[in-house]
């Protein structure tokens, strides 16, 4: 192998860490914006919604609010993290289904949260926050290797 040819392999390898890096960085920029939507839409309809420390309109509250997040979160990384040029419809399907199934976590985690954690959780910002922190991780992983892994 010539030094040439090593040189081209090893910078491209750079750039990929770089590349990868950044989108990393975005990722976090856009998932950041995503958690603030989610809190907010998760504090209004907590004002609105009658009786929502109940269990079903907690898990009501908080799925709209998370799910409200994601829609958020593709609309910014689908253009701006990842410059997706994938069929949208396709792609955005994929990214509400991992949406879906990081969901299903963050209730799992909100239903052990709120069983084993009561009194101290409750159903408000406490048991919202450890709940999607725990549902970032299934979403960010499974969606930049899944949903945008030609882009990669």
């Amino acid at each position: 192998m010539s030094s040439q040819t090593l040189s081209d392999t090893t910078g491209t390898r750079t750039k990929q860490r770089h590349r990868g890096l950044r989108q990393f960085v975005k990722f976090g920029i856009v998932g950041a914006s995503g958690f603030i939507v989610n809190l907010a839409i998760f504090t209004l309809l907590q004002k609105i919604v009658p009786n929502h420390a109940s269990n079903p309109q907690y898990y009501f509250i908080y799925s709209a609010a998370f799910l409200s997040g994601g829609i958020s979160n593709y609309t910014l990384n689908r253009g701006w993290t990842f410059r997706s040029s994938a069929h949208p419809g396709r792609e955005g399907a994929k990214f509400m289904s991992v949406s879906m199934v990081a969901l299903c976590v963050g209730l799992l985690i909100s239903w052990l949260g709120s069983w084993l954690g009561q009194p101290y959780l409750g159903h408000g910002h406490k048991l919202w926050f450890v709940s999607t922190v725990g549902a970032i991780f299934v979403n960010f992983f499974v969606n930049k290797y899944w949903t945008f892994r030609s882009v990669n």
